[in-house]
């Protein structure tokens, strides 16, 4: 067994699309990135390339590459989801918490679940999606961003 650590963070900005976990949210405003800034991906790539000792996201989705200019996450999630399976190794469960003063995001946790689980080939029930506020403390809770920390148990698939 492995697990594996993510932390993503993004500043708000006006003129973009809200996306969380793929999903596109009603906002006024967006994340700033040079992806779609989802968040929540972002924080389950990395603990899923930790996990698998793969390195991060970065490495494998340069930050300005002009390919990945404003790319939506769910693929590189998928592309993610293919290194796995080249390294033998399956999801066990995926546990996500994101960190925003608003909006409230309860009414779209289990959409995520869906679009994430089909992504990565596995049950929306291997995955869980809490969302939480800083009680107005720090960067998420003067409403400057968002943020989202992901931990994930991988195993090794059988031989073929």
């Amino acid at each position: 067994m492995r697990i594996g650590f993510g932390f993503d963070a993004h500043r708000k900005t006006q003129g973009r699309a809200l996306i969380l976990g793929g999903v596109e949210i009603p906002s006024p405003w967006g994340l700033e990135a040079h992806s779609d800034g989802d968040v929540i991906t972002h924080a389950i790539m990395d603990a899923l390339l930790g996990a698998a000792n793969l390195r991060d996201k970065g490495v494998h989705f340069p930050p300005g590459a002009p390919q990945y200019k404003d790319i939506r996450s769910i693929y590189l999630l998928e592309k993610v989801n293919e290194l796995l399976k080249e390294n033998r190794l399956d999801i066990g469960n995926l546990d996500v918490t994101v960190v925003c003063q608003e909006p409230k995001l309860a009414p779209y946790i289990p959409q995520m679940k869906d679009i994430l689980a089909t992504a990565l080939e596995i049950s929306n029930q291997q995955i869980s999606i809490k969302a939480t506020t800083t009680e107005r403390m720090g960067f998420t809770g003067r409403g400057e961003g968002i943020a989202a920390f992901a931990v994930t148990l991988l195993t090794t698939s059988p031989a073929e």
